[in-house]
């Protein structure tokens, strides 16, 4: 079976790369990260690729004359590795047109909630002052907007009556760095598509064919 072929971007320690790098050590999970890209230097996230003997890149806006140059070199860059799928690991950056035209329907990110409630950059504390009973996470197909791009998989954590928002955030991402890794396992040996609001899986028929 050809393994898929995964590019992550990270911005700092990179726990979530950890758990995707330890799961395509397996043949059977069906992918590999061929490329970990980051926003700056020098950061946890970019050394755990090295120790792994994966290729890594830094993309810094501050070497860019915009944004949208930043954008388009980013897409370019990440271009080079030839995925067939882009995996935002605690990346703190907002792709722009340029990276959406080129991994538009291939690029997923995930937040910690339920989407649509609680987008932004505060989904534990806003959940906890909602007072909502249960919360989690969601990992979802990148669009130009926060957070609203088609929903991959969703998981539940329970809200218990003495959280605070850190004890909540920290069984959030356990939760969240599991569903990562067995959604895009299976994004990877089974095929996706994006149908408007509706992520399916497997290898489907082109729309031309009868049957």
């Amino acid at each position: 079976m050809t393994r898929a072929r995964l590019v992550v971007l990270v911005s700092g320690a990179g726990s979530n790369l950890q758990a995707l790098i330890d799961a395509t050590a397996d043949p059977a999970y069906g992918a590999e990260v061929v490329a970990v890209g980051a926003d700056r230097d020098g950061i946890e996230g970019l050394a755990r690729a090295e120790r792994s003997g994966i290729a890594t890149f830094a993309q810094r806006v501050g070497d860019h004359g915009s944004r949208a140059e930043w954008d388009a070199a980013l897409a370019e860059r990440v271009a080079s590795y030839r995925p067939d799928l882009v995996v935002l690991a605690g990346f703190m950056k907002l792709v722009g047109d340029d990276f959406l035209a080129a991994f538009g329907g291939r690029t997923v990110n995930t937040h910690p909630a339920l989407s649509p409630a609680f987008p932004g950059m505060h989904g534990p504390r806003d959940a906890l002052e909602y007072g909502v009973k249960v919360t989690g996470a969601t990992l979802f197909v990148v669009d130009a907007g926060v957070d609203t791009g088609a929903i991959v998989a969703q998981t539940v954590v329970p809200v218990a009556d003495d959280d605070t928002t850190e004890t909540l955030h920290e069984r959030i991402k356990v939760a969240e760095r599991a569903m990562l890794v067995d959604t895009v396992g299976r994004m990877a040996r089974e095929g996706f598509r994006v149908e408007g609001r509706r992520v399916r899986f497997g290898r489907f028929a082109s729309a031309d064919e009868s049957h």
